[in-house]
């Protein structure tokens, strides 16, 4: 097996992306704690990356035969025969046992929602992209669960042992939960004709039109008032209410460009836009929480 072929399983870029959300969302809770462990943020990152990793790899096993028939799938190292079911379910078996027990070693909360994490991605949410659109909502709960497993993973305390769920918490949740609306129907909306190559109906009609295109756009639209409230809560200042202001506005505005044209283009627009967004946003929340904190 090449390197090439174990980063195409995992997907690589996926996890990198889930990694930076809850090593963020890691540092914003040590800050709110008054202290970082850093030997905790790097257990963090590589029980992430594993965990990460094995929910990918159980997706590609459960899909293997539908990976053949899309053409950006039919390259990934099971349905091209580079690396058969059983390798990958080992692999798949051995990160997630790892990752969960480098993220339970933070706290038992920690490790429960990272398995809850890795359940609900490879087992409800894959199997029901074939069966209906509803299929976005609920991988949008593990996709969002990323920087709340991140802040509860630094939250142990004698206090607290087990960890805890508070306030900032659930609006970083709440944040990357809406997010991924818009951003993977602008992922589908450009996808659509492969996915439906494998029967897999994730746009929220089931088509590109007018219907999907507005309920993309007011999802994106409810992202706006939702990004502005670490500073309606007092959670953060008015730098990162601009900068979240400034962003979700512009994120809008390349909906209501899919919404007016209807096109791959628009929706491509979108998508890139959203792989912005989140990074952007998730580091003015660290930038603008650490100077509130001193």
């Amino acid at each position: 097996m090449k390197w090439s072929d174990f980063l195409k399983l995992i997907k690589a870029r996926l996890t990198f992306l889930v990694v930076f959300s809850a090593s963020i969302s890691f540092l914003i809770g040590s800050r709110a704690n008054g202290h970082i462990d850093w030997v905790n943020w790097v257990k963090l990152i590589v029980g992430g990356f594993l965990v990460t990793s094995a929910a990918n790899a159980f997706n590609e096993i459960i899909e293997k035969d539908l990976d053949k028939l899309m053409k950006r799938t039919m390259d990934r190292p099971i349905p091209s025969g580079k690396m058969n079911t059983g390798q990958a379910l080992v692999l798949g078996l051995g990160m997630g046992m790892a990752g969960t027990y480098l993220l339970g070693s933070l706290n038992l909360l920690t490790g429960l929602l990272s398995v809850f994490s890795i359940l609900l991605y490879a087992f409800a949410y894959t199997p029901l992209k074939r069966k209906s659109p509803i299929a976005v909502f609920v991988g949008a709960i593990p996709g969002a669960l990323p920087p709340l497993i991140g802040y509860v993973a630094a939250t142990t305390s004698v206090a607290h042992p087990i960890g805890i769920i508070d306030e900032t918490a659930l609006i970083l949740f709440g944040v990357q939960f809406v997010w991924q609306f818009p951003h993977f129907w602008a992922i589908a909306w450009v996808l659509d004709d492969d996915y439906k190559l494998a029967g897999f109906r994730l746009l929220p009609t089931g088509n590109r039109n007018l219907g999907s295109a507005v309920i993309t756009f007011i999802f994106t639209l409810i992202l706006v008032p939702v990004s502005l409230l670490p500073t309606l809560y007092h959670h953060a200042g008015y730098w990162l209410f601009g900068v979240s202001l400034a962003c979700s506005l512009v994120f809008l505005y390349q909906a209501f460009g899919l919404l007016r044209a209807q096109s791959i283009e628009a929706a491509r627009k979108l998508m890139f836009g959203s792989f912005m967004y989140l990074p952007v946003v998730q580091i003015m929340f660290l930038v603008d929480f650490i100077g509130k904190v001193k």
